[in-house]
């Protein structure tokens, strides 16, 4: 059995998530909110997979639903830096600010 509290778990998702957050609501860099978005997403998988070993009822559940999400991230990575890519192509920056509207 492992030695570390759950809520170790839980602070170490807490922390992830606000600076994750901090990130996406702050920054004006388009990668940077990406990799924001990416914490924000490992922080809840922290928690699906520390509620799924120290919940009330331990169960491998909370531990699939964290590989579902960690499909849809990298799928959301993948569909995020294309259409990234694609405005860079055009407004030859990825500074948010300057993504407003859609022509050239």
């Amino acid at each position: 059995m492992s030695s570390v509290p759950a809520s170790a778990f839980l602070a170490l998702a807490l922390i992830l998530f606000c600076i994750g957050l901090y990130g996406a609501l702050t920054k004006k860099n388009t990668v940077i909110v990406l990799i924001s978005i990416e914490l924000m997403l490992n922080a809840a998988n922290i928690n699906l997979v520390t509620f799924s070993k120290y919940g009330l009822n331990p169960n491998i559940d909370g531990q699939v639903f964290a590989l579902f999400a960690m499909a849809v991230a990298a799928a959301e990575a993948a569909v995020g830096l294309a259409i990234l890519m694609a405005l860079y192509r055009n407004k030859r920056t990825v500074n948010i600010d300057e993504m407003d509207s859609m022509k050239n």
